[in-house]
């Protein structure tokens, strides 16, 4: 015979969730859920009313959760938002094609307006170009920065005034471990921010910084959303793969440990010698930039001429030129780099079991 929720004593437990490990009815669970999201975006005052916020939608279960939940609240709570999807065409067949069709269901689905902004209306190029010219290698580099780029300039071209991205707790871990790793104590200091941007084009938000992927993807089950689980086709085995395994590992053992790291991170003393590059705008296109080129433009000018490593170069040899955004992403696409058989599109059997 099953258990009683822990929350309410009246229903039948259907699930103990990963980050408290309280088993819980789907009602209760739903509620819980939301609520804390409400008070992460509460707390930490993300949003001013009648603003223009720009959801980075890819097809995600992380952006689907976020886009269904952000409008939820939205009406429960009276935030008096404008919410907007924004997706990103890279142009890649057979992956972002599929991807936009969901994000077109998620848009009629939800009410909410949507723009595509395409990498080929931007730059002249799709990934499927790119990749045609310089392979497979170096081709998360490219769609990286140019990524990042393409989402400030669609939330611009909506008028918004916030960008908020899928980002969970699992993800802020990881980038705080692969800081650490890498020795990059600039973005270790502002890795764990929740708003992040404000000194550039527009403000990034991340209302998940405190939820659990794994209970993202119980919730997008329970509540049969739509949403695409796909990998995509030029994805390499990262170097963050191996840190969302360590993560994986240690929540295994410790459910709260994801948290526990992010905390660290927020703890952290970081000393006042150490500073990011001082931000400034592209000579060429106006977008912001330490250099005197952004990252795009040099890239873009390496294809253009036929020379399409020139920007690769440059990337090993300038400690201030990254390819990384500071949350250790290709934009908001989280999903370039989950490796295979880790979290896709089914609730793990584990999470169930009680």
């Amino acid at each position: 015979m099953g258990r009683f929720c822990d929350i309410c004593l009246q229903k039948r437990a259907a699930l103990r969730r990963p980050k408290t490990l309280q088993q819980v009815c789907k009602d209760c669970f739903y509620l819980a859920f939301e609520e804390e999201i409400h008070q992460t975006i509460v707390e930490n005052q993300i949003f001013k009313p009648g603003e223009r916020v720009a959801v980075g939608a890819s097809g995600g279960k992380d952006s689907t959760v976020l886009a269904y939940v952000l409008t939820l609240l939205n009406k429960r709570h009276g935030y008096g938002l404008d919410v907007f999807l924004l997706s990103i065409d890279e142009g890649i067949s057979g992956y972002r094609d599929d991807s936009l069709e969901t994000v077109k269901r998620n848009e009629k689905q939800y009410g909410v307006p949507l723009l595509v902004v395409s990498y080929k209306s931007l730059y002249g190029w799709t990934m499927d170009e790119i990749v045609s010219e310089i392979g497979r290698k170096n081709n998360c580099t490219f769609c990286g920065v140019f990524r990042r780029q393409a989402l400030d300039r669609g939330a611009v071209m909506l008028g918004a005034n916030k960008l908020v991205t899928g980002h969970n707790a699992d993800d802020m871990a990881e980038t705080i471990l692969l800081n650490l790793l890498r020795g990059d104590i600039a973005r270790l200091s502002r890795c764990t921010s929740i708003i992040t941007g404000e000194e550039g084009a527009l403000p990034r938000c991340k209302p998940f910084k405190y939820t659990y992927e794994k209970e993202i993807v119980m919730y997008a089950y329970f509540k049969k959303l739509d949403y695409f689980s796909t990998e995509c086709i030029y994805s390499p085995n990262a170097y963050r793969g191996f840190a969302r395994e360590f993560i994986k590992d240690l929540e295994a053992l410790r459910p709260r440990a994801i948290l526990d790291i992010i905390k660290s991170g927020e703890s952290f003393r970081i000393s006042l010698d150490v500073k990011m590059p001082e931000q400034g705008v592209c000579e060429r296109c106006g977008y912001i930039s330490s250099q005197k080129w952004c990252k795009a433009c040099v890239l873009l000018d390496g294809l253009n001429r036929g020379l399409p490593r020139l920007g690769l170069n440059r990337t090993r040899t300038s400690k201030k030129s990254s390819s990384v955004n500071e949350d250790g992403y290709c934009g908001e696409n989280k999903d370039h780099h989950v490796r295979p058989g880790k979290l896709r599109g089914n609730v793990p059997r584990s999470s169930l079991d009680f």
